[in-house]
């Protein structure tokens, strides 16, 4: 991708338009920096250099002629944009293990400099200026791949179902370009005809690349076909194994991978966590303007990537063998991981209403995150947002760019003792939020998606039905630990002991007591909101996550000792 996009940028955000960052011209002297790294090749036109689903591809510098980045389309290849010289080649894929999703080609004869990308992760760390361009560029260069629906899957669809709404948080929770378009739509008539597509098959996915078509898949088929996975090495034993990419796990990685710990993280969905729903934080450091969930837990992403740490995903993890070491951790899809430390990073889910039909209309009408997917969903209709929390304060602020009117329903007096002041305040200086106190949902009704909702109001006892299709749902905090199958110690309510509070259980056996984030078992870290006592912020989250690294490293040590 060039200084020269084939696809013009019309919004002022677009990356296209910040070419001199999106694509920069290496100096003369960076350019001769970089050559130890590399060989010199030269290529005739029409060489391929690399292609769309090629893993480990090499980092290229042009040093004559010209490189042409392109797409595959419908009908064949289409150029995105074209390197010249002092010019690189590269996007997201340098930094991780996944496959790339361009390809790249001579545009006419000429010369490059190709560096492997082992050598080019040695160049990143050795060069801080090429590393600073380079890591911006090929943010950002996704990031137009994504506005301008390049190198993107097609996703076809005849209504927003949950499986549509899980297949589109998925792609774009990993960064992935898609576009959605209609059963009805004449663009779908191709894939409909030649794939005998039915309306029980959608939502469906193309993969241009491949020239397949999946109906209905599941997350793990998808980013297998994708090569959103990265390998996985069961023979391997990691220094530390994280369970769960929020705020916390992604914190962790990051200064794990960056001290040189071989190190793997596992996420059953997408990177981020109940962070990466929100649509904006404002109160998290560094950030006066605030920063989106998903921008937060993108970059995280690309850190821990860039110093070598493993996501895999998607994958659950379902059983922790405590009882030997190194620790073994079973995920589903019969995999394995072997550890000699474990931080677990798995977070919190919002309760339920316990209401019958409550689970039919998950994602049909009850959602548990508001972004941009969620609010197209709802624009210009009455919404409902339940929760006094920050979270349902964000979510309730964001939908009324897309809602006629916000409706925020809390049990208590009102949201003072649970929600950050500034998000008060813009609650009452909105015009189309309206706070309901003392009240809860009493019944919940529909056919296909949820399509009306009682409410009552428990002082009064008066009770109030509403034709409202979409209902946001942000209470409480149930651990996500089921997985740990009394391998440590818990709280009362399912939330891992840490500390000093875990030296009382039976299967701690060291002469020391527990660090402060350590659970009853040496070297398991519990961290963020799983932990119990946590403090439910990001910033608390990236805290602990940064700091369990440093106690790890403590473990690790003492462990090694006892052999």
């Amino acid at each position: 991708m060039s200084s020269n996009p084939l696809i013009p940028a019309t919004n002022p955000s677009d990356p296209y338009n910040r070419q001199s960052q999106t694509f920069p011209v290496l100096r003369d002297d960076q350019v001769e920096r970089a050559k130890p790294f590399g060989t010199i090749h030269t290529y005739s036109k029409g060489t391929i250099l690399f292609d769309r689903g090629e893993r480990s591809v090499d980092f290229v510098i042009v040093l004559s002629g010209c490189i042409e980045i392109y797409e595959h389309v419908k009908d064949g290849t289409r150029v995105i944009t074209v390197h010249e010289k002092n010019e690189f080649t590269g996007e997201l894929d340098l930094v991780n293990g996944r496959e790339i999703l361009v390809g790249g080609r001579m545009g006419a004869d000429g010369i490059v400099l190709r560096i492997s990308r082992e050598q080019f992760r040695k160049l990143i760390a050795a060069e801080s200026d090429l590393s600073e361009t380079i890591l911006q560029a090929i943010i950002l260069r996704r990031r137009g791949l994504i506005a301008h629906n390049q190198a993107s899957v097609t996703i076809i669809t005849s209504n927003h179902s949950a499986d549509l709404l899980r297949i589109e948080r998925f792609l774009k929770g990993n960064g992935y370009p898609l576009e959605i378009i209609e059963y009805t739509d004449p663009l779908a008539t191709t894939y409909i005809e030649k794939y005998d597509i039915k309306e029980e098959d959608l939502p469906s996915v193309f993969l241009y690349n491949r020239n397949e078509l999946l109906k209905r898949p599941g997350n793990l088929k998808l980013a297998q076909a994708l090569g959103l996975s990265e390998e996985i090495k069961e023979d391997h034993i990691y220094d530390v194994a994280i369970i769960g990419a929020g705020p916390a796990g992604l914190s962790a990685a990051v200064y794990a991978a960056s001290e040189g710990l071989s190190t793997v993280l596992i996420e059953c969905e997408a990177p981020g966590g109940q962070a990466g729903t929100s649509s904006k934080i404002e109160n998290y450091l560094g950030f006066p303007l605030g920063i989106s969930g998903e921008d937060l837990s993108g970059r995280a992403q690309v850190q821990a990537h860039k110093f070598g740490a493993t996501i895999a995903l998607p994958y659950v993890v379902e059983n922790i063998d405590c009882s030997t070491r190194p620790y073994k951790l079973s995920l589903d899809h019969h995999c394995r991981i072997q550890s000699r430390a474990i931080i677990i990073a798995s977070g919190a889910r919002y309760s339920k209403l316990n209401l019958p039909e409550e689970e039919r209309f998950e994602g049909a009408g009850i959602y548990y995150a508001a972004t941009a997917m969620e609010g197209d969903i709802c624009k210009d209709e009455e919404i409902i947002v339940i929760g006094g929390g920050n979270s349902a304060g964000q979510a309730a602020v964001f939908l009324t760019r897309f809602a006629s009117h916000v409706h925020i329903l809390i049990r208590r007096e009102g949201l003072e003792a649970t929600m950050s002041d500034y998000l008060i305040q813009r609650i009452k200086a909105s015009g189309r939020i309206s706070i309901h106190p003392y009240t809860e949902v009493t019944e919940l009704r529909g056919e296909q998606s949820l399509e009306e909702v009682t409410w009552k109001n428990n002082q009064t006892g008066e009770t109030e039905s509403k034709s409202i299709r979409h209902l946001f749902l942000m209470i409480g905090a149930l651990p996500n630990t089921s997985f740990i199958n009394r391998c440590l110690l818990l709280d009362k309510k399912g939330f891992g002991v840490t500390g000093q509070a875990a030296a009382e259980s039976e299967s701690w056996t060291l002469q020391r007591a527990p660090m402060m984030l350590e659970t009853s078992i040496p070297a398991v870290f519990a961290v963020g909101d799983v932990r119990s006592g946590s403090t439910k912020r990001v910033a608390s989250a990236v805290g602990e996550g940064a700091m369990a690294v440093s106690q790890l490293h403590q473990a690790l040590v003492e462990l090694a000792d006892m052999g």
